[in-house]
Order: C-alpha cells, then sequence, then structure tokens
C-alpha cells in the first residue's frame, strides 16, 4: 500500500510541469519519515488505540446482529461465508461471532464453553 501512496504521488511530480529530480526526493522522504513516525507511534498503545477498532459482536446465539453488521459494513454473506469457513453448516449452531479489528470473522461454535480473560493481548510482528 505504502508503494502505490508513492508512486501515486510522484506522478504529478514525473509527469507534471515540475519535472524536477529534488521534488520527487523531498516527497519521497517526507512520505518514508511519516510512515517510520507513525509505525513507531502505533507500538504506543494509546495512539494505537486510537486507530484500531474494536472487535464488535455480529451474531449471537445463532442470531444476527443487523444493526451493528450495518454499521460495521458486514454483510450476511460475507457472514455466513466466514461460518462456512470454521465448518459449521448452519447459522444456528453459532454462538458468537465476531468482526476483528484486523477484517476477520471469528466464530465460536454453540456448546463451546467461553472463558473471558482479564487482559486484552496484543500481538507486535517485527520485520526485519
Amino acid at each position: 500500500m505504502f508503494i502505490l501512496l508513492v508512486a501515486n504521488a510522484l506522478q504529478p511530480a514525473i509527469t507534471g510541469p515540475d519535472t524536477s529530480l529534488g521534488a520527487g526526493f523531498i516527497l519521497i522522504a517526507t512520505l518514508v519519515g511519516m510512515n517510520f513516525l507513525v509505525g513507531k507511534l502505533d507500538n504506543l498503545p494509546r495512539f494505537h488505540r486510537l486507530f484500531t477498532p474494536a472487535p464488535a459482536v455480529i451474531m449471537r446465539d445463532g442470531k444476527y446482529l443487523i444493526e451493528v453488521m450495518r454499521r460495521e459494513g458486514v454483510d450476511q454473506e460475507e457472514a455466513e461465508t466466514a461460518i462456512r469457513e470454521h465448518g459449521i453448516a448452519d447459522p444456528k449452531e453459532v454462538q458468537l461471532a465476531v468482526l476483528e479489528p484486523d477484517g476477520t470473522i471469528s466464530v465460536v461454535p454453540a456448546g463451546t464453553v467461553m472463558q473471558k480473560g482479564k487482559h486484552r493481548i496484543r500481538y507486535h510482528h517485527r520485520s526485519g
């Protein structure tokens, strides 16, 4: 995604009336610097919470929560696809379906014992 942003931002510098190399380099340096800064700030829990949505329950006890699904932009077909991907044939066999912050849908089959955790766990993916 970042590469597309850089390419899109550089297009006017390359094809427009101002074809100076310096302007292109300044633009690239600015975008790379901002990307680095946002990446570092995202490691701070308070900053991360500002931009990461909370998980949303979209199904409970086999019933779709239509208002939540509408607010989150999830349609019934997407939820049913996720249910099938979890090996459940009938939506009535779902105890809980949750739209996760990364856009995936987690499904808990009916009859599963769930335990509440005291702490929210966040995994950091380190590149390098």
